[in-house]
């Protein structure tokens, strides 16, 4: 299947095709697409005259950029020491658990994504995690579990 680049062309434009811009673009095109796609990579390539290998480069540097797609829903658990101390690696068994995911992984659905990270800068809360920005703390293993629960059935709800 090839890809149109009708929206990337939106973000070009909205960015005037100002290379200085990259970062600012790059974070619109993860937002469309949830990763940043090769192809699109060499699309920007080509529109802004920056080679391929330097925006890779940006892409590869910054943590909140992946080249891999990431779920509908962003799952990020804290290792931090606060965390991993109160058992974020019981959180992360449990993710296992109920999606049938690896830190690092993507369900088939595209719907969870799983990623360990150092800090998430809440270890008054720990353990803790993240999904798409909102932040849940003092968890353990069934809350987990309640929350993936509730995230699947409102995915459900949405689908009828």
């Amino acid at each position: 299947m090839e890809r149109s680049f009708e929206k990337v062309e939106d973000i070009l434009k909205k960015h005037d095709y100002d290379r200085k811009k990259l970062i600012k673009i790059l974070l619109d095109v993860q937002k469309e697409y949830r990763h940043i796609p090769k192809d699109v990579v060499n699309y920007i390539s080509v529109a802004l005259g920056i080679s391929p290998a330097k925006i890779f480069g940006v892409a590869t540097f910054y943590a909140q950029f992946s080249l891999k797609p990431k779920g509908e829903y962003e799952i990020y658990i804290c290792d931090g020491t606060a965390c991993h101390m109160e058992g974020s690696m019981a959180l992360v068994k449990a993710i296992e658990e109920e999606l049938n995911i690896k830190p690092g992984e993507v369900t088939k659905d595209l719907k969870f994504s799983l990623d360990k990270v150092g800090c998430l800068g809440a270890c008054a809360l720990a353990p803790a995690m993240v999904i798409n920005g909102e932040v849940y703390g003092n968890l353990n293993e069934e809350k987990t579990k309640e929350i993936l629960k509730k995230l699947k059935e409102r995915k459900a709800d949405e689908n009828v």
